[in-house]
């Protein structure tokens, strides 16, 4: 693995927007505009370290799936900061008919430097994003400027094909595609839209609009702008919202009787998505390789070691504490400044070239498909980390 400076394409923005990447120049903390999209570098990697990483991604969502079903069996919901009973018995009906459920995609976010093993940060399994600049422009980028080359990247084709292979499963009717308008860059937006053509590829007819535009119909059902029932939902909204928002008291009663939408991702992803995942993996799996040591209940011996307070249901770095003996750094204040804590061991991201690279392995269908990596020049990657595309050479 290595970092590889290089000249950006003539008309580099215009290019990447007309391949869907309307975020590609966002503003940043002051309002002002920065490359997300940053083709002024790329990273290298060779075919047997990709193929490695491959196999760490396979072996820890097996892990993690393991540990779900463990954490389900033990009831160690509380470690999740989960107590609200019906919210416990909807995600156990969930893992249930997991087999019936649909797990589309998700990311790992990884600490990986090229010697030694990778090293799991996070998993995001529930609302990942970063997905349509990974899949399109990245390949298109590749293919104009290293023809040569291949790229960790079957990402389009896989969520196709999980499209299609779970189609027959779903009820009548369109998906419905979700996303919340509080997003004011148009990620979220986008990234659904992304997933929308994907499972029109795959030959289902379907809908997108924000997750606010929702409505309850009297009879009890959930209903779309234009009052049609929606009977299937992908929703880039965490569960944890879903559960506690003023509808969630419906959704529970419908899910819980056993009626309303079909649930894209499931419920029984906030096993996953939640930073205390990171703990009882090391609880379950103590000394591996491809973990760092986690905690609940304090940082323990990573007191004088450093360690990484995490919140439990943390985005973008929001919350963020890194505290060594010889220095401190935190992230950009969350949104609920008090709460349940991870404590992980520190273990800074490489440096390249003065940036520092975390790697996003994406699972689709259960299945390693591919790679986007956010570089910064800080220690806590936020949402002022810029998307660098990569090649095999």
């Amino acid at each position: 693995m290595r970092r590889v400076t290089c000249v950006p394409r003539e008309g580099w923005q215009a290019t990447v927007e007309a391949q869907g990447l309307l975020y590609a120049v966002s503003p940043d903390d002051n309002d002002q505009p920065y490359a997300y999209w940053d083709e002024s570098a790329y990273y290298e990697f060779s075919l047997p370290e990709v193929e490695r990483l491959e196999d760490t991604v396979a072996e820890l969502h097996t892990m993690c799936l393991d540990t779900v079903a463990w954490v389900i069996a033990e009831k160690r919901y509380a470690d999740y900061c989960i107590v609200n009973p019906r919210v416990v018995e909807l995600i156990e009906r969930s893992w249930a008919r997991r087999d019936d459920e649909i797990s589309l995609y998700a990311r790992f976010d990884l600490r990986y430097d090229g010697d030694g093993p990778a090293r799991l940060l996070e998993y995001n399994a529930d609302t990942p994003t970063s997905l349509l600049e990974a899949a399109g422009p990245q390949w298109f980028w590749m293919e104009e400027r290293h023809p040569g080359a291949d790229q960790w990247n079957s990402l389009h084709e896989r969520l196709v094909d999980a499209w299609r292979k779970h189609a027959p499963t779903l009820p009548t009717g369109p998906v419905h595609l979700t996303y919340t308008a509080a997003d004011e860059i148009g990620e979220d937006f986008l990234t659904a839209t992304y997933l929308q053509e994907c499972a029109e590829q795959a030959g289902l007819h379907t809908t997108c609009l924000p997750i606010e535009e929702i409505g309850w119909d009297p009879a009890g059902r959930f209903v779309d702008e234009h009052d049609r029932e929606i009977r299937t939902i992908f929703k880039l909204y965490p569960w944890e919202w879903l559960v506690s928002d003023a509808f969630g008291a419906h959704l529970l009663d419908l899910a819980l009787a056993g009626r309303g939408p079909r649930w894209i991702e499931p419920a029984w992803k906030m096993l996953l998505s939640n930073k205390a995942l990171l703990a009882l993996l090391w609880e379950r799996y103590p000394g591996h390789p491809n973990l760092l040591a986690s905690y609940l209940d304090g940082p323990r011996e990573l007191a004088a070691l450093g360690y990484v307070a995490k919140p439990l249901l943390g985005r973008e770095g929001a919350g963020v504490r890194i505290v060594t003996p010889g220095f401190e750094v935190a992230g950009k204040p969350a949104d609920l400044t008090a709460g349940p804590l991870c404590y992980q061991a520190f273990y800074a991201l490489p440096e390249f070239d003065g940036n520092r690279a975390v790697l996003g392995a994406w699972m689709v269908d259960d299945e390693p498909a591919g790679l986007g990596i956010r570089e910064t020049t800080g220690l806590i990657t936020d949402t002022n980390a810029r998307f660098i595309p990569h090649v095999i050479i």
